[in-house]
């Protein structure tokens, strides 16, 4: 069971969401305003938020902003009823880890947050595998779930460091974009490579001193991603 809280002032959708997810044994608070909403969220708690783009009181972006700020990394799926990739990249690009455009599937809502919940589970159910990971100036603590470059910290999202850790852990093994679908979103829909693509250049652009030239994080032309091998 975890608590879910949904901004979304459409309150159709929002009743709909909210019957799916107690269906399956959620908590569920629901706001209908942006400036409510985040101020619950960052004075409650909460293991997923469910925001809409488009909001009263704070949009969603700035809400999503807010959140990150505060240094709070956990889960935040998007909706929106814009289908432009632009403000889909932006919603990503902000701090979200995923998003969906209206009208969706609920079938397929209620997949994705429960793949958020099985990622949630896994990382905190992980006590074996503590061991600090590093690569020249790059250090990447998982227990903490800590990145620094040198002296400074690096503020991830919960998939940028899962992305960062996986491929970090395997130096020199290239994932395709379908397999970090599975390991780390824990679905696979054909179509969504651009979500991978958003959350690498958004990793690249934090880790990376010239995102257009990585040292960490390398593409594997025609194939997908994969972690520097060579010193």
């Amino acid at each position: 069971m975890k608590d879910i809280l949904i901004i979304e002032d459409e309150h159709d959708i929002a009743e709909l969401i909210t019957l799916h997810l107690k269906s399956l044994g959620h908590r569920v608070t629901h706001f209908d305003n942006g400036k409510i909403g985040y101020s619950y969220a960052i004075s409650n708690p909460w293991d997923i938020m469910i925001l809409d783009l488009n909001l009263p009181g704070l949009s969603g972006i700035e809400v999503c902003q807010k959140v990150r700020a505060k240094e709070v990394n956990k889960p935040i799926l998007m909706l929106t009823a814009n289908s432009e990739e632009d403000d889909k990249i932006l919603g990503l690009n902000i701090g979200a880890d995923d998003y969906m455009t209206k009208p969706f599937s609920v079938k397929e809502l209620t997949a994705r947050v429960s793949a958020m919940v099985r990622r949630a589970d896994i990382q905190k159910s992980e006590t074996e595998d503590h061991k600090e990971l590093v690569f020249r100036d790059l250090l990447v603590d998982k227990k903490k779930r800590k990145v620094t470059i040198g002296d400074n910290r690096v503020e991830l999202t919960p998939k940028e460091f899962d992305l960062l850790h996986l491929l970090m852990s395997n130096p020199g093994v290239t994932y395709s974009r379908k397999d970090l679908l599975n390991q780390i979103w824990s679905y696979d829909f054909d179509g969504y490579d651009h979500t991978v693509n958003s959350h690498i250049n958004r990793l690249r652009s934090k880790v990376e001193k010239d995102p257009n030239t990585p040292e960490y994080v390398l593409t594997t032309w025609g194939v997908g991603y994969r972690f520097n091998d060579f010193e």
